[in-house]
């Protein structure tokens, strides 16, 4: 069976209020918008997510289900908490000190999505080049 050649990817985001999802990411959240695509309500946006896109795009009747999560590595934690929590983003999960050494913090978006907001401690073994 051959490899599957991938060579961009992005996480596709169906909101229940396209327009408040997207106010949520670009304004609350302050990610940069890589492209935007189509016209009227139904237009899609694609953010910058670090190494990664998210596409919030079309719309469903249904929020995203419990087991969905988004993944976002921030430089400063602590400042990022002071932030969005003076933003009035409900913070699910205060900033900790995880067991497996990173330190973590969760929000949700407008329909409930968890996004997990991480800092990688100087020390940890995601900061250092594997060997071969």
């Amino acid at each position: 069976m051959p490899d599957v050649d991938v060579l961009s990817s992005r996480v596709l985001l169906h909101p229940t209020d396209p327009e408040r999802s997207r106010a949520f990411y670009r304004d609350t959240l302050g990610l940069a918008v890589y492209r935007e695509f189509g016209t009227g309500p139904a237009r899609g946006t694609v953010f910058f997510l670090g190494n990664g896109l998210l596409e919030v795009s079309g719309q469903s009747d249904e929020p995203p289900g419990p087991a969905v999560a988004l993944w976002l590595q921030v430089r400063d934690l602590s400042a990022t908490h002071r932030d969005l929590a003076g933003r009035g983003v409900p913070v699910i999960r205060e900033p900790r000190r995880e067991p497996w050494g990173l330190d973590e913090m969760w929000i949700t978006d407008p329909d409930g999505v968890r996004i997990a907001l991480v800092e990688i401690p100087e020390n940890h073994p995601l900061r250092t080049r594997p060997t071969i």
